[in-house]
């Protein structure tokens, strides 16, 4: 496959727009095809078996497209999708995690109280539970389900201020967010809330996504395969989705260029 094939990225819907986003600042030559399933969002509420034939469906899109990579751009598709779709393609398949370890290193060695904030099947899985094992013990770790923060982005309501703090206190205000040293964004949707987390949030807080990390990943994993693009390549971003909307298309394009 050529080095010039482009990258399929999806998410259950818009989120994963912020992962295709990091992509083209910190590799503009790549080919990105991105599918959002808005048609069939949210997926933190599906049962893992939904999730896995819901990807696996999009997956097979994209390998018939010819990419030479896909990315999960979707904490919840990870966990309940990405051995699997490994198992079944013979191309890269990057996933993703919430980013835990990076709010728990930060501490450099002192105890933190890390807020968790993801979808609840995400927040159900194995594989977050076997990620929180890993710092519990030293950490205090908040896992935190918040459905409605995904609705919000799906339904195009990021600009009402009023809608999102209203939102973001109804999951946040039980905590004593004086005392929390970190919230990780551990949904691609969420990403698109950092600067109301940084109104919500102490300044002492770190707020986290793996989105940097994963992309990094990316192309540590491409670079090793000679697979990177030319640097002569212009890159760009195809977006589509599940919900063929106008509604949707110009949300998806806003997204992008936010």
């Amino acid at each position: 496959m050529a080095s010039t094939a482009p990258i399929g990225v999806f998410d259950s819907g818009l989120g994963g727009i912020s992962v295709a986003r990091e992509i083209r600042r910190d590799m503009p030559n790549e080919r990105v095809l991105y599918f959002g399933d808005s048609a069939n969002a949210p997926y933190g509420t599906k049962s893992p078996e939904q999730v896995r034939e819901l990807s696996d469906a999009i997956v097979k899109r994209f390998v018939e497209q010819g990419v030479k990579a896909v990315v999960i751009a979707c904490n919840t598709a990870t966990s309940a999708a990405a051995n699997e779709l490994r198992d079944r393609y013979d191309i890269p398949i990057i996933g993703m995690e919430p980013a835990l370890k990076v709010a728990c290193d930060r501490g450099h060695g002192n105890r933190q109280r890390v807020i968790v904030a993801a979808t609840p099947l995400t927040l159900r899985e194995r594989k977050f539970a076997v990620l929180m094992n890993r710092f519990k013990a030293d950490h205090t770790i908040f896992p935190e389900p918040c459905p409605g923060l995904v609705e919000i982005v799906e339904h195009g309501q990021l600009d009402d201020h009023d809608v999102v703090m209203r939102t973001l206190h109804q999951y946040f205000d039980q905590y004593d967010l004086s005392t929390i040293d970190a919230v990780v964004l551990g949904c691609t949707h969420f990403v698109f809330y950092r600067d109301y987390f940084r109104e919500l949030l102490p300044d002492t807080a770190e707020i986290i996504d793996g989105n940097e990390g994963t992309v990094r990943h990316l192309g540590v994993v491409l670079e090793s395969l000679g697979k990177l693009a030319p640097e002569d390549t212009e890159g760009d971003i195809k977006l589509a989705n599940s919900d063929t909307s106008v509604r949707i298309a110009q949300l998806a394009q806003s997204l992008l260029n936010r």
